[in-house]
């Protein structure tokens, strides 16, 4: 439980970084290469075996390892989009409703039951997830503020059913830390190629606030997925209700950082929208 703890607390983290990027004009995207490069050094530093090239290259994770180095510097842009133009509620909201993918995975991979109540649920979410997300302007809903959140949605659920997969088919317990880091640093490696891409549109600056925002974030960045690996491995636990304890308790602490320390506001529908995700979480995994 402790590894669940820690992991909801570096994961809220995120968010709550991300939005201190803007406030103090720091570039996301570089910073979240810096991040990366910091993450995996975190992780190969921490790790107690002998690592090479070779040795990774060999393991059974290798493949997973890059389509989720894809997705995380995909996905960690779309994070912290959301978390500077929505808000930290609307962006931890879409991003953890995301346990939904990985049990319609489940059903359709490995034919396991989904019962009404899940059904029930998948649908309470999908409407949590646009009453959170969408801002009104008079009596009007600009649906086009439902891009980023449903991006984050989408990827993020795509990486927790990867992470999952791999957690049961190919990572041991004593290689956690090695596969975390070969994650951030093909992650990385990717991020230093899309800022070159974009190099001709957005100059490169990697100033004094733009490292030390990088190396913060890859230090929080790191944990959270150490801890919520760890967590998984903890036998006394369901998945399921890991997942519920993680989201839920990511959703609500953003929320109430959100409140207290960026004195975002929410509107009647988002309350609405944040309490039926917490619903909804609550029906698809434990039931």
């Amino acid at each position: 439980m402790t590894d669940l703890f820690l992991s909801i607390i570096a994961s809220t983290g995120l968010f709550v970084i991300f939005k201190y990027f803007q406030r103090h004009q720091i570039n996301t995207l570089h910073a979240i290469v810096v991040n990366y490069f910091t993450a995996a050094l975190v992780g190969y530093l921490t790790f107690s075996g002998d690592v090479s090239v070779y040795s990774i290259i060999e393991a059974p994770w290798f493949k997973g390892v890059i389509i989720l180095g894809f997705l995380f510097i995909s996905v960690f842009n779309v994070m912290g989009l959301t978390s500077q133009q929505h808000g930290l509620s609307v962006a931890s909201v879409s991003g953890k409703m995301s346990v939904i993918i990985p049990i319609l995975f489940s059903v359709i991979f490995y034919q396991e039951a989904l019962s009404l109540i899940q059904i029930i649920g998948i649908l309470i979410a999908l409407c949590s997830v646009y009453l959170t997300a969408t801002k009104t302007k008079g009596s009007v809903i600009t649906s086009h503020n439902l891009l980023l959140p449903l991006l984050l949605f989408m990827g993020s659920g795509v990486i927790d059913t990867t992470l999952k997969y791999l957690e049961k088919t190919a990572v041991s317990k004593d290689n956690v830390a090695v596969f975390s880091a070969t994650i951030f640093l093909w992650a990385g490696i990717l991020g230093v190629g899309l800022s070159l891409l974009l190099s001709k549109k957005q100059k490169i600056s990697l100033n004094l606030k733009t490292v030390i925002g990088g190396l913060v974030l890859g230090v929080v960045n790191y944990f959270s997925l150490y801890y919520l690996i760890r967590a998984f491995q903890f036998r006394g636990i369901e998945s399921s209700a890991i997942f519920t304890i993680n989201n839920v308790g990511i959703v609500g602490l953003t929320t109430v950082l959100g409140l207290l320390l960026f004195k975002e506001k929410l509107s009647a529908s988002n309350w609405l929208g944040i309490t039926l995700a917490v619903i909804a979480i609550a029906l698809v995994s434990l039931f």
